[in-house]
């Protein structure tokens, strides 16, 4: 049964407006005595009282809960990123609502409309594909939003992203570095931002040193396991094999992993592979994985903060795009094609930040 403050208030034997002054903290502001503050805490506490959060957030235009769109709530990195989000948005005082849209941008649209009818004070969204209409709609109507991982260059709001550009260009120049030319690339979801700057990166690299990106070596089209296995399979019956194979994602790798192991392969010996993104297990594989590890517990906390800013700033602030650096971490899954280990390819960079109006 609902306990209402009449409820307590007859338990008590105080008014309700008396009971509504000490339940929301107004005891000295009415000068309540400490004793009928006793009395209305108690009736409460007997009755098991508890407020109606979404009844008082509609009374105050404030809800304290933040909504999160998550492409694939599956994928490490997303789960990593939401959960370190959710603490850093508790530790704040407000609560999460999480919707996966299972990088689907129907889906999507229709979870940022279902957080708006929950009346949530700001989002943080991972968007899919190239659409971003919802997007402009929430903007309009000033709610506070902040895009994480991927976001849209004609787009006016605050973002959080990784430089993937740099992240890609590192790896394939390391892997340059160790003598492979034969480099293919899994990639993930076509559509979008963080996909398009690594695959950039990668060829940019190659550019750099006069090579030409094969077309036949970059493969794949989602950021999901099936894609890395189906692909890595592909590749390795190729005539002309890969040397070195560059994954877009940690599921990417796991699926690129399990192919290769099935092939009876070993790694680097037989095929050297690195990863964009740095999976939990990947120092402790037989050939612990060389990975571009993404500040994934930065990412979460910083998207958070900037959104608090812009919901106690009702989204007067200037908005900002945060850019984060990647670190390329080098361990043994990548095989020397020459003769000695060239020492200039232990170099790595450090996590930096940078904001850019």
């Amino acid at each position: 049964m609902l306990v209402t403050l009449n409820d307590i208030a007859k338990r008590a034997r105080v008014s309700v407006t008396t009971v509504s002054r000490v339940l929301n903290k107004k005891t000295e502001n009415y000068r309540i005595s400490s004793k009928t503050e006793k009395k209305v805490i108690k009736a409460a506490q007997d009755l098991n009282y508890y407020p109606n959060q979404l009844a008082r957030g509609l009374r105050l235009k404030k809800t304290h809960t933040i909504g999160l769109v998550v492409p694939d709530i599956s994928n490490p990195f997303f789960a990593y990123v939401t959960r370190t989000i959710q603490k850093q948005a508790y530790d704040f005082g407000y609560s999460l609502i999480v919707c996966n849209t299972d990088e689907n941008q129907e889906t999507e649209i229709e979870q940022v409309q279902l957080l708006r009818s929950k009346a949530v004070d700001g989002y943080i969204i991972m968007p899919v594909g190239v659409q971003y209409n919802h997007l402009t709609e929430l903007l309009e109507s000033s709610k506070p939003l902040v895009l994480l991982d991927r976001c849209f260059k004609n787009l006016s709001t605050n973002s959080v992203v990784i430089d993937n550009f740099s992240g890609a260009y590192e790896a394939t120049q390391y892997l340059l570095e160790m003598g492979h030319v034969q480099i293919a690339i899994i990639q993930g979801l076509i559509n979008t931002s963080t996909n398009s700057e690594r695959v950039q990166g990668f060829i940019q690299a190659l550019a750099d040193q006069g090579i030409k990106a094969d077309e036949n070596y970059i493969v794949g089209n989602d950021f999901r396991k099936e894609n890395g296995y189906v692909e890595t399979k592909l590749l390795l019956n190729q005539e002309n094999k890969p040397t070195a194979i560059f994954s877009m994602s940690d599921l990417i790798t796991l699926g690129a992993l399990e192919a290769i192991y099935e092939q009876k392969l070993s790694i680097p010996e037989d095929i050297s592979i690195i990863s964009f993104d740095d999976i939990d297990f990947a120092p402790f594989l037989k050939a612990p994985l060389t990975a571009v590890k993404q500040p994934k517990e930065l990412m979460g906390q910083v998207a958070v903060k900037i959104l608090i800013s812009d919901i106690k700033n009702k989204c007067k602030t200037k908005k900002q795009k945060i850019i984060l650096k990647p670190e390329l971490i080098i361990r043994k899954s990548v095989r020397s094609l020459k003769q000695e280990y060239p020492l200039k390819s232990q170099h790595v960079s450090g996590i930096s930040e940078k904001i850019v109006n």
